[in-house]
């Protein structure tokens, strides 16, 4: 009897599954299985260069979060001096703190600038060239993205002040140290909206009236374009190399402006886990034209996914499209007398 027991025991506990179990099992793969691709098909493409940079100076604008962070702890990683260029200098701390346990390489800086204050790109440009004796790397990362019509300390309106104007003036400043430091790179991160902007000159700073953030914001994103297409143009032989890049939609703080309640943003998170780009990967464009030997003699290009792109082509921006805004920038930003 015991071992007529133990025998059907023994056969409860290796039955087979049933039907419906194995449709549960198979439904359960196929779906990971899907979700794990389309993942992979949203994250993007990584950087291959395994280039140091000891000896080297990079300048990260908004490094204390999102993709700007990612990239300044890639350059650490590969033994750069970066420098955090960062509105809040408590959160850019933070970010080297948080650095600092991915990699004990590299020198970490974190230095004060407001993009929407020409007076504190000036002041940080001051500080910069005083102390810092070479600038390998430019990276004008920092941005914000449709914001509720506000203006800079400067009366420009925010999205046109902060994406384009305050880094066409850091970038001037600056460059008189990339040509000594060269070969120098100096990279722009732009947007794929730029497709949707469209520059009138009369209206570059619009009333609230006028104001849509939207627009502003592609507007801005397309002055970044420009702005690399010029400054390739008046940097031919320089030794400074620009590149401007679309990193991809990212899951970053850059939309808190978009008006989703906190709820809302919460319940998303999956969703925008499988089809954005984590900001490691939203780095990689910008880590790629800043390091990747291949590109050491290529310029005026564009990017996307860590490789070249067509170059944009927008109604309205051609060349004498992109001189006529640097000339306008200059005059904005008081490079030149108005």
């Amino acid at each position: 009897m015991g071992m007529g027991a133990s025998s059907s025991l023994d056969e409860g506990k290796f039955s087979s599954p049933s039907s419906s179990q194995l449709w549960t099992v198979a439904g359960v793969a196929v779906s990971t299985g899907l979700l794990m691709y389309i993942k992979l098909r949203f994250r993007g493409s990584a950087c291959q260069s395994t280039a140091k940079l000891t000896g080297k100076t990079a300048l990260v604008t908004g490094a204390n979060t999102g993709i700007g962070k990612e990239t300044a702890a890639d350059f650490a990683k590969r033994d750069a001096r970066v420098i955090l260029a960062c509105r809040d200098v408590e959160k850019g701390k933070q970010a080297v703190e948080h650095i600092r346990k991915q990699t004990t390489g590299g020198e970490l800086i974190v230095m004060k600038l407001d993009l929407a204050s020409l007076a504190s790109v000036n002041s940080f440009c001051d500080k910069f060239l005083d102390e810092i004796d070479r600038l390998d790397i430019l990276v004008n990362n920092a941005g914000v993205f449709q914001t509720p019509y506000q203006k800079t300390v400067d009366g420009f309106e925010l999205q046109f002040g902060v994406n384009h104007l305050g880094h066409f003036l850091l970038t001037n400043r600056l460059l008189d140290l990339l040509r000594k430091s060269a070969p120098s790179r100096i990279v722009i991160v732009s947007s794929s909206l730029h497709k949707r902007g469209k520059l009138d000159f009369s209206k570059l700073n619009p009333s609230e009236e006028d104001y849509n953030k939207a627009k502003a914001y592609a507007d801005s994103k397309l002055a970044n374009v420009l702005f690399g297409q010029e400054l390739s143009r008046r940097l031919h032989g320089s030794g400074i190399t620009t590149y401007t890049l679309h990193p991809g939609v990212i899951n970053t703080e850059l939309g808190r402006y978009l008006g989703f309640s906190t709820l809302f943003w919460a319940a998303t998170y999956p969703l925008r886990w499988l089809l954005l780009k984590s900001p490691w990967y939203g780095a990689q464009t910008t880590i790629h034209c800043s390091v990747s030997e291949e590109l050491v003699n290529v310029t005026g290009r564009y990017y996307g996914d860590c490789k070249e792109k067509p170059y944009p082509e927008v109604k309205g921006a051609d060349d004498a499209v992109a001189r006529k805004l640097w000339e306008v920038s200059e005059r904005m930003t008081g490079l030149t007398a108005n």
